[in-house]
């Protein structure tokens, strides 16, 4: 397994270079992104004036502090606690993502299924999983709101996060059918049937 530190916007090989139980540290950009984000996105024909083009995105509504805009706050927020959602009902979204904004990596806890599994191969994207409830860490790792957009959806609006050291996260989905939360699921059902067949227990 590797470790990789990558400055976003990152290229479709960057992309699959990246090993399923590899590990992966994000530097630059990250934006922001959850449910009724995309649904205005791909189910209400809105836009963003956002490039997200070989970016990374996160599964989160932030808690956040309007501020005066100042250099130091450019967009009127300063970050309070930036923590992750479960991305699982946000599956729909990885083919639209990929193929009309370009994203390249999501990140989120729990994983995504097999038709996100199958974006990831055939565009080139990577699922990066963060540890769930380390909300407060992970939020040391945003040193700025730089951005909003979509901002009348707050806290669900489209954010551009300036990150620093963001991780390690896991990839946990890679480019080339490998998925982490397949093999862990395997290999509980091979222990289940084991313990089952030992206490003589018949499941067929």
């Amino acid at each position: 397994m590797a470790h990789h530190a990558l400055n976003t916007p990152v290229s479709e090989a960057q992309v699959r270079a990246l090993l399923a139980g590899d590990t992966v540290t994000l530097q630059s950009t990250l934006f922001g992104i959850r449910d009724a984000t995309q649904i205005h996105m791909f189910d209400r024909g809105r836009t963003t004036r956002f490039d997200l083009r070989g970016h990374a995105v996160i599964h989160t509504a932030p808690n956040v502090r309007r501020v005066a805009t100042s250099p130091e706050f450019p967009a009127g927020y300063a970050p309070v606690c930036v923590g992750t959602t479960t991305s699982d009902r946000m599956e729909r979204f990885t083919w639209p993502l990929m193929r009309q904004y370009g994203v390249r990596m999501i990140v989120g806890k729990g994983g995504l299924r097999t038709d996100s599994l199958e974006a990831f191969a055939k565009l080139g994207g990577v699922y990066l999983a963060i540890v769930g409830g380390a909300a407060a860490l992970e939020s040391t790792w945003i040193e700025q709101i730089e951005d909003v957009d979509l901002d009348d959806l707050n806290p669900e609006s489209l954010w551009k996060f300036r990150i620093r050291d963001f991780g390690p996260l896991l990839v946990a989905m890679d480019s080339h059918g490998n998925s982490l939360y397949d093999d862990v699921k395997r290999d509980v059902q091979e222990r289940r049937a084991r313990v089952l067949a030992g206490l003589g227990v018949r499941t067929a």
